[in-house]
């Protein structure tokens, strides 16, 4: 296995001080609904917003004194973004992204505010992989992928080990699944530190590339997929990504985006946690997966970039989530 348990401990004493350790909720009303203890990892509170950071800053920490000289380039419609660029601030290295068109704007915006130089590209005319690779090659950048990429994984297995080294063994740990970097790093944690622990990973039902690959054990590709989800918009697992979970990932849920956005309203008025529909997927996975009487259950909130005055009036309009 090209990432362990080992790495995630390593890329934690990079991350001391620099990462924030994230609060962890609990919700009555949610333990008294499903019969069981709910524990809420909150990567909403992390620095940029979102889980990425970790894995961003763990990546950038380990290039060497002539790729850091050089400049990184990476492709992400967001959160990677954002957190890319702000470790690189920190770290003295210049990022170039390369966004979509149609990302959020205020992901977009942040990037910018960190000091990342943003590309855009058309998702219908090109891949985001195919410029970035030319762009790296024509301007000596290294690229660091947004999720298939050992010290990224590594650098997000340190959500869930934070999370088990808190509140103990888990029963089940439900995690949003994009490109796979946070499912794999967790799984790799919960193997480790919890290992009776059923790891599922949860996915948008109109991009369940992953849940497709798990069940086919083929990887398999979804380009430009419809949700509301924009940070699980990725056309499929990596490599990595993809042996990881096949290794360490008990099953998966697929959520419709009227169940992301009835599990995003939960979080804002329920909890008071400002949750991004993408970071929301845990959440709703867990709901759609049965019963949970006595269980100690996790779930992985992943991010909270989110545009407020668009997202407000969807949410009003969703289904009450319990």
């Amino acid at each position: 296995m090209p990432v362990t348990f080992r790495d995630i401990e390593d890329a934690a004493a990079r991350l001391e001080g620099i990462t924030n350790r994230t609060p962890i909720h609990t919700s009555r009303t949610l333990d008294l609904a499903w019969g069981a203890t709910v524990f809420v990892k909150c990567e909403c509170f992390q620095r940029a917003g979102a889980f990425k950071f970790r894995g961003a800053y763990n990546a950038l920490s380990r290039l060497t004194p002539e790729q850091r000289s050089h400049g990184v380039l990476t492709f992400s419609s967001g959160n990677h973004a954002q957190a890319l660029a702000l470790a690189g601030r920190l770290l003295g290295v210049e990022v170039t992204i390369v966004m979509p068109r149609d990302a959020p704007f205020v992901k977009r915006l942040a990037t910018e505010s960190y000091g990342g130089q943003i590309v855009l590209y058309d998702r219908d005319e090109t891949s985001r992989e195919a410029l970035g690779k030319s762009l790296a090659e024509e301007k000596g950048l290294t690229i660091v992928p947004p999720y298939d990429h050992p010290d990224i994984v590594a650098g997000q297995g340190t959500v869930v080990r934070e999370l088990i080294q808190e509140v103990g063994p888990l029963d089940l740990l439900f995690v949003p699944c994009g490109g796979g970097g946070l499912l794999s790093g967790s799984a790799l944690a919960a193997d480790h530190l919890s290992p009776d622990c059923r790891v599922v990973g949860c996915e948008p039902a109109a991009a369940d590339d992953a849940a497709r690959s798990f069940e086919t054990r083929t990887l398999q590709r979804i380009e430009n997929p419809e949700t509301i989800a924009d940070g699980a918009r990725t056309p499929s697992l990596g490599d990595l990504t993809f042996q990881i979970v096949m290794e360490h990932v008990d099953a998966f849920e697929r959520v419709t985006d009227e169940e992301l956005l009835s599990a995003t309203r939960f979080f804002w008025e329920r909890m008071k946690l400002l949750v991004e529909p993408t970071g929301a997927l845990g959440l709703a996975g867990a709901k759609n997966h049965g019963s949970f009487q006595g269980k100690r259950i996790g779930v992985v909130v992943s991010g909270g970039n989110c545009d407020v005055a668009e997202l407000g009036p969807l949410l009003k309009k969703s289904a009450r989530f319990v």
